[in-house]
């Protein structure tokens, strides 16, 4: 396992629909087992592979923020299926770092995906842990938190993104 530098914005790769995981061998278990340690060094509490510069439909969930192992989930190909009820809460992102905002997402979502063997499983997922994986998939079909913001909240992300593309541009 190894840590991964974890791609800011303006990266282009966060603006990339990534295509689904159809080899599931060595290099996709490593590349997990890298994400989940890249994730618990930066304190998070998910990650997607685009996120480290990979374009591939893979990410991490681990709500408890590394205090639990047992909770850590891989999903391979993650779809969600169906939504319920809505719940506004602060997020944050690794690869927008210094800038939260109140995002609406699902209170509940069914989910399907893949492990890391290929085989099909399903979830239901509640409050945080919807809220990230919902944050996570967004990020496999290159949509930031911040592209649900409105009105006087999206001005402001503009504001803090265009001060990340200025501080990227003069690195």
């Amino acid at each position: 396992m190894s840590l991964r530098p974890i791609r800011l914005y303006p990266d282009p790769i966060l603006r990339v629909r990534c295509p689904e995981v159809t080899s599931f061998d060595d290099g996709l278990r490593r590349l997990a087992a890298d994400m989940i340690e890249t994730m618990h060094a930066a304190v998070g509490v998910g990650l997607a592979a685009p996120q480290i510069g990979v374009e591939t439909r893979l990410m991490v969930v681990d709500p408890s923020a590394g205090e639990d192992a047992n909770v850590v989930l891989t999903l391979v190909n993650p779809v969600i299926d169906t939504e319920d009820g809505s719940d506004r809460v602060a997020e944050g992102c690794l690869s927008i770092p210094g800038f939260t905002e109140k995002v609406d997402r699902p209170a509940k979502i069914h989910v399907h995906a893949q492990n890391l063997e290929g085989e099909a499983f399903e979830f239901v997922a509640e409050d945080l842990l919807a809220r990230v994986t919902c944050h996570e998939l967004d990020h496999l079909n290159g949509i930031l938190f911040v592209d649900h913001l409105n009105g006087l909240l999206r001005e402001r992300a503009q504001r803090h993104l265009r001060r990340m593309r200025e501080e990227a541009r003069l690195a």
